[in-house]
């Protein structure tokens, strides 16, 4: 698509959905380590590049959507506008989206309004959708219905039949000319409670076509939803690799030493060019093996002044970020640590939550150990301490490495 084309995507993301748990909005719940918006936008901008994208968010949600929006590209970061805030009900939502686009200097031609849970819409739906709104005004991707429908009522009755030919399962994102689908939303006004932006369209006397959806589409609504997501991401990511890490570091002056971000007080430090954060470095090769991408030394050679004394945390947030770069998930980091003293139990957690939290993973997918050599080698004679790694990674077998 062209940058002429004049395109907007409006992605609707204020609601406070939590039938799916976890407290959160579900728009911003991890799948797979991406937020389901990170994800959305993610696929938005892929099937759409030139597009401008904007986002209405809840009043209260700008530093969770400051969170979803880091890890897009720079490109995809380029085609943001600044977040629109929603209203008290979908349609309000939407209509404060569309007056800021608006109040852009340049107004879009287009506009594609999709649901911020529903991550897997794909460039052959957008494309539809961007054809269907030129030819038509106002149109909404459909699914054919398999099963039969039956109208019931209050008492649970059945009162009647539809001929479920000539009924459509709608999804988004529907497509709308600009002008036309503002004008239906201003003339809607504040009480109006709409399902959807077709429902707007229709009530102003629009006529509304229907094109072909897609059955992946689907709206992550219910954790049963979350479930089937999760099944379909791991799907595509069928390429399993393992990679394995192992560091030493001897001791040194110092009065603490720092093991997976974490500084844990002891009488002595770790030598190292860097901070000799022997369990980062463990885990950071493990990763960069996975993808037999190398190790620590190529990406970050001790010959390079630098990296003289730098945080560990950023080789091994380096090493997440190259399988986030392929489309892929860090499964599970198993670590273990070598060492007579410090004592590690009493760390373990929060080396966990640190690890877990510089390769954006959950802490459920890493796991720290800490054994003796019953005083024998260089550990046992606390000379210095080791550290061996594990690191599973899932990437999409398209890649050829």
């Amino acid at each position: 698509m062209s940058a002429s084309s004049s395109i907007a995507i409006l992605t609707v993301a204020g609601g406070r959905g939590s039938r799916a748990g976890d407290g959160l909005p579900k728009q911003y719940r991890a799948l797979l380590g991406k937020s389901i918006l990170t994800r959305t936008l993610e696929a938005l901008h892929a099937a759409a590049p030139e597009a401008a994208l904007l986002v209405v968010i809840h009043a209260d949600d700008a530093e969770l959507y400051a969170e979803a929006v880091a890890p897009l590209a720079p490109n995809a970061r380029a085609r943001l506008i600044a977040p629109a805030i929603g209203g008290a009900s979908r349609q309000e939502s939407v209509r404060n989206g569309l007056e800021a686009l608006a109040r852009l200097s340049s107004v879009p031609e287009i506009v594609l309004i999709h649901d911020a849970a529903r991550p897997f819409v794909d460039a052959g739906l957008v494309a539809r959708a961007v054809d269907a709104a030129r030819a038509h005004g106002a149109a909404v991707p459909g699914l054919p219905l398999t099963d039969t429908v039956k109208q019931v009522d209050a008492s649970g009755v059945v009162a009647a039949t539809p001929d479920r030919a000539a009924l459509r399962s709608v999804q988004t994102p529907q497509a709308f000319s600009f002008p036309l689908i503002l004008a239906a939303h201003r003339a809607a006004g504040s009480g109006a409670e709409p399902t959807d932006d077709g429902m707007v369209a229709e009530a102003a006397g629009h006529e509304v076509h229907v094109f072909a959806g897609e059955p992946a589409n689907f709206k992550l609504t219910t954790a049963e939803d979350f479930l089937r997501a999760q099944t379909q991401l791991l799907g595509d990511l069928s390429d399993i690799r393992t990679g394995q890490g192992y560091d030493v570091h001897a001791f040194g002056p110092g009065d603490k030493v720092w093991l997976g971000g974490v500084p844990v007080p002891y009488s002595q430090g770790l030598a190292g060019h860097s901070d000799a954060d022997v369990l980062a470095h463990a885990v950071t090769d493990a990763i960069l093996g996975a993808l037999a991408d190398g190790d620590i030394g190529k990406h970050f050679p001790p010959s390079d002044p630098q990296w003289k004394g730098a945080a560990s945390s950023i080789f091994l947030a380096y090493a997440a970020q190259r399988v986030r770069e392929r489309g892929g998930i860090i499964a599970h980091v198993d670590a273990t640590i070598v060492c007579e003293a410090p004592k590690i139990g009493p760390h373990r957690d929060a080396i966990r939550e640190s690890l877990a939290k510089i390769m954006q993973v959950d802490i459920g997918r890493v796991a720290v150990k800490a054994t003796t050599t019953e005083r024998l080698g260089f550990t046992g004679r606390q000379e210095g301490m080791a550290a061996l790694a594990l690191a599973t990674v899932r990437l999409p077998e398209r890649h050829p490495t």
